[in-house]
């Protein structure tokens, strides 16, 4: 798959979130299965909230592209492929954000904590992959947030201020010039 700097650039800020996001859990230290059953417990709101929100934020990106894909089309400035094929990959990682953001959702919603099959040294485990999930979640949030920003950054600057160089603009012919050197 072909990345443009503006996607790695958005990568970047993703990989960023998830460290910050990581280091504070690794800070943590370790925890006894009672002490993580504990924290499941009190964090299973939270984490429910935030697959909420996440799923949210992911359907309104996505219906918002639809503008943003009108705008794109009824530009009297033409765009080039790559502008098209940056939007695509913004809507398939928002949609499998969005899609993960779900199944997680109904996945924390089981009575972990209730069950007494479930071994006490296990809960460790269980909350660490938790912890992992909703990281990985709002790290990839942050990565669609990037994209976005950049595709309208790129907008505006064709667009609306008519930067007629930029790498995404279609090099128009003035009329008389000839293309043969």
């Amino acid at each position: 798959m072909n990345l443009s700097r503006y996607t790695k650039r958005a990568i970047l800020g993703g990989v960023i979130a998830l460290a910050v996001i990581g280091l504070s859990t690794f800070m943590l230290g370790k925890l006894s299965g009672y002490e993580a059953k504990e924290l499941i417990k009190s964090s299973i709101d939270g984490l429910n909230t935030l697959c909420n929100t996440i799923a949210l934020a992911s359907a309104t990106i996505l219906a918002l592209m639809l503008t943003l894909l009108g705008v794109s089309s009824n530009t009297s400035s033409s765009l080039k492929d790559d502008h098209y094929k940056h939007i695509l990959q913004l809507a398939k990682l928002d949609t499998v954000i969005f899609v993960a953001s779900i199944l997680f959702f109904l996945i924390f919603n089981l009575p972990v904590t209730e069950s007494e099959n479930i071994p006490a040294n296990w809960f460790s485990t269980i909350y660490y992959i938790t912890l992992g999930i909703s990281t990985i979640l709002s790290s990839a949030l942050v990565v669609v947030v990037l994209m976005l920003y950049n595709t309208i950054a790129n907008i505006i600057k064709i667009v609306g201020l008519g930067i007629k160089d930029h790498p995404l603009a279609m090099q128009v012919q003035e009329e008389g010039e000839d293309d043969t050197d």
